[in-house]
């Protein structure tokens, strides 16, 4: 028997294969499910997450699996949606902090940033906060995100053009945070 038939008939293989078959006959479903509840720039996430859910549960791999997808993918977007109102929570007990803490015309300006910051994207919002609330250097801040620091400075450079859009153009408009993921 040769390497090659060894690996294809391992359990892992199989695994891998019932895996390839459901994204196969399912994925596109999946998808659908997600983007007509959280939108298409987010459904690719929640499938992401649907399947990995499916990959580590492949142990208790049901008989009618379109269902099983279909209730995964509701607790992957109950949790979204949690974590949505999270932000939005903490979103406003910023704002409240500032007004709180801020009586002169600065408050005006700095509730400007809190709601640019707001609509930027998660990723965005991030690379920003770790490296002026959290005062991490580039390189430390990337290591926290797990991707290289050339990366990250790439992405700190984009959040921070978006940042300035935001100001200048006056798009910002306060308490929507964008629902953006990019």
């Amino acid at each position: 028997m040769t390497d090659s038939t060894t690996e294809r008939d391992s359990p892992r293989a199989a695994d891998r294969e019932w895996l390839e078959q459901l994204w196969q006959a399912y994925g596109d479903r999946v998808f659908a499910y997600a983007a007509r509840r959280v939108g298409p720039d987010q459904a690719d996430d929640v499938m992401a997450d649907v399947f990995l859910v499916a990959w580590r549960h492949r142990r208790a791999r049901p008989r009618r699996e379109l269902p099983w997808l279909y209730g995964m993918a509701h607790k992957v977007l109950s949790e979204h949606y949690r974590a949505v109102q999270r932000w939005d929570l903490l979103v406003e007990r910023a704002r409240q902090d500032v007004r709180a803490q801020v009586d002169d015309g600065t408050s005006l300006e700095l509730l400007a940033v809190a709601g640019a910051i707001g609509q930027l994207s998660p990723g965005d919002r991030e690379v920003l906060l770790l490296t002026a609330w959290e005062s991490l250097e580039p390189r430390q801040a990337a290591a926290a995100v797990g991707i290289p620091a050339a990366a990250f400075r790439m992405r700190l450079s984009r959040a921070r053009r978006r940042l300035r859009h935001l100001m200048a153009h006056g798009d910002v408009a306060e308490g929507t945070p964008s629902r953006r993921t990019r």
